[in-house]
């Protein structure tokens, strides 16, 4: 089954308009989308390993651009769209945010631009809260932009050999990721 969605990917990912499509999804997973651009990214860095660092770029660019748009939201209209987002699951996570930026400021955009922790809800809390804008976006520039460096590079170096070892294992990686986060969101519900 993921081998199959693997194989898909890389087909997307050599698709003509591949790199408008992985642009649009990091404006939009920046602020509102929940799915994040590694998915479309790391194919496309294996697909293509000379466009690797343009890829990444483009990715860190309209990431920003998205969270310049979250920040927007959480900046002019947090108090139309507050009740709705008490309601999901993303409720405890913007108070995470606003706790963060209390103690930290820009390191907690730094540390969210980088790592899995949904950005989005932090663009908005930075917004929200008013955090001052230019340092908003040099948390957001250096954290999203080694994060997608990273993975990009780190793909682009392992290349065929990695295409070839990802694709034997892929299944089996697949249904591990998914027992990782059914464990995950077990312990998160009943632990924490």
């Amino acid at each position: 089954m993921f081998q199959k969605l693997y194989d898909k990917a890389l087909v997307w990912a050599k698709h003509r308009h591949a790199e408008k499509y992985l642009c649009a999804l990091s404006f939009a997973e920046s602020s509102f989308f929940p799915i994040p651009p590694d998915v479309m990214l790391a194919p496309m860095a294996l697909a293509q390993p000379k466009k690797a660092f343009r890829l990444a770029l483009l990715t860190t660019l309209f990431s920003v651009l998205g969270g310049m748009l979250g920040y927007t939201i959480g900046f002019f209209m947090f108090d139309t769209f507050s009740p709705w987002l008490q309601e999901t699951h993303y409720w405890d996570k913007y108070l995470i945010a606003e706790s963060w930026f209390k103690d930290w400021g820009f390191w907690a955009v730094f540390i969210a631009g980088f790592s899995p922790i949904p950005y989005k809800v932090f663009t908005i809390a930075a917004g929200a809260l008013q955090m001052f804008f230019i340092p908003f976006i040099l948390a957001s520039l250096v954290g999203r932009g080694a994060r997608f460096f990273l993975v990009t590079m780190l793909i682009a170096a392992g290349g065929e050999k990695l295409e070839s070892k990802l694709r034997q294992y892929m299944d089996l990686i697949g249904w591990v990721v998914v027992g990782l986060v059914v464990v995950g969101g077990v312990l998160y519900k009943y632990v924490f």
